[in-house]
């Protein structure tokens, strides 16, 4: 058996206010990082010397991003849109966030699973209000990583005496969200300073580029990995399809008497490594087995962790049905009826109490109703408002009753285990995404 390492996959957001100039740093980051195809930069270039661009490049690099028609059009980042790139050292997963007030939400969308956001800053206007929504979402998100873009030095003479006060303004912020360290970048989108290589016009920041600070940062992942104990979220339970091939009957019937007896529990590991060997407890069920195999795409394995996607054999025949989540023994989490959450209003229809909703947590889905609807968060104030209801974009603490009980835990403790969605029962439409609080 081996050992298969999880890829260097990083997944990282973007966010800004309109017209800071975020499209243009995705689409100068994507161009400079070698990650665009020539037809695709030929196809841009030829629009924007239609459109009469006269910048340096000859480039709009907002158009290597807003891929709507209707974000074209206005001039505006509208949908998330998610870019996949690679350099040398490590691939990439991108997701372009709404800087427009309208489109909060789905900047909620994009920074969820997010190991890093990137929220851009215009260094003429310093931080304004959405400057400090996005901050904001990205607290309670708890996003491992923050760094701030301070965009358009250039038109600033590449000062030092100009960035500063903004980067100060920006610790301000984030100190009074409790937010840790916070990396704070000067560049120039348009230009491309200090974005894929450290500019010569900047000699008193001495940090890295921003692709320079991406490429180094620690994947959540593998951060998981190392800290929080193994859950895995059965997807399905695998067994033989159809009969056993005659031919293996006939040429390894040991191997054929192991295919017959096949049961594995498949699925995603949410966090936490599992080994052959190791004690699991099946929730909600409570019995507790041994692992018996790991398998990673039919291959057997010692190991396998966050966010590998396994089947693994128990020894004992129990029940681990799909919506079961496999933990390590001794680390189990709490079974609750009883939910204190932060949620994340992404329907157009307000949330009131007495609400009756689906909750899918992990891969299983109960019935709930909203008992009480107690707050939502001032994102202007960061101050706490007495609310009856939730509209939209908005974000506010509840408390949920469920049907069956679910093995949840604080968002603060696993970014996995304490989120959720709520999902409208009549349509299947998702109302809010969710985080628990205790």
């Amino acid at each position: 058996m081996t050992t298969l390492a999880p890829s260097t996959l990083f997944r990282f957001a973007t966010a800004g206010s309109v017209d800071d100039g975020k499209s243009t740093l995705v689409g100068r980051l994507l161009h400079d990082s070698k990650a665009i195809l020539a037809d695709q930069l030929e196809q841009v270039a030829r629009t924007s010397r239609e459109r009469g661009f006269a910048g340096a490049d000859g480039i709009d690099f907002a158009l290597l991003t807003d891929g709507l028609r209707a974000e074209r059009e206005q001039g505006i980042t509208i949908d998330v849109a998610y870019r996949y790139f690679a350099t040398a050292e490590r691939s990439f997963i991108l997701a372009d966030c709404p800087g427009h007030v309208q489109y909060t939400r789905n900047m909620v969308t994009g920074a969820t699973t997010a190991d890093a956001v990137v929220v851009l800053i215009d260094g003429r206007k310093g931080v304004l209000e959405q400057t400090r929504r996005h901050l904001a979402v990205t607290a309670l998100l708890r996003v491992p990583h923050i760094i701030v873009a301070v965009n358009k030095i250039d038109l600033l003479d590449y000062a030092e005496e100009a960035f500063t006060p903004v980067a100060e303004q920006v610790r301000q912020v984030t100190a009074e969200l409790g937010l840790g360290a916070v990396h704070v970048i000067p560049v120039s989108a348009l230009a491309g300073d200090n974005i894929v290589e450290r500019s010569a016009r900047t000699p008193w920041y001495e940090g890295p580029s921003l692709l320079e600070l991406l490429e180094t940062l620690p994947a959540v992942d593998a951060e998981v990995r190392d800290a929080e104990p193994f859950r895995l979220p059965v997807q399905l339970v695998l067994r033989p399809q159809g009969g056993l091939s005659p031919a293996l009957l006939e040429t390894d019937p040991a191997a054929a008497e192991r295919l017959r007896d096949y049961r594995a529990a498949a699925g995603r590991i949410s966090s936490g490594t599992v080994r052959v060997g190791d004690r699991v407890r099946v929730l909600p069920a409570g019995i507790t087995t041994t692992v018996s195999a790991v398998e990673i795409a039919g291959i057997p394995v010692v190991e396998a962790a966050a966010p590998q996607s396994v089947a693994i054999q128990l020894e004992d025949d129990i029940d681990a049905a799909r919506g079961s989540v496999l933990v390590a023994e001794g680390s189990e989490p709490t079974l609750t009826k009883e939910l204190d959450v932060d949620l994340f209003l992404l329907d157009e229809q307000p949330l009131t109490r007495g609400a009756r909703v689906l909750i899918k947590h992990g891969t299983k889905a109960v019935q709930g109703i909203v008992d009480e609807i107690i707050d939502r968060r001032d994102l202007d104030s960061l101050g706490h408002v007495p609310a009856d209801r939730l509209e939209a974009n908005e974000i506010g603490r509840a408390r949920i009753r469920l049907a069956e009980a679910l093995p949840v835990e604080p968002y603060a403790v696993s970014r996995h285990s304490g989120s959720f969605l709520v999902i409208r029962p009549a349509d299947g439409h998702t109302i809010a995404a969710g985080t628990v609080r205790g």
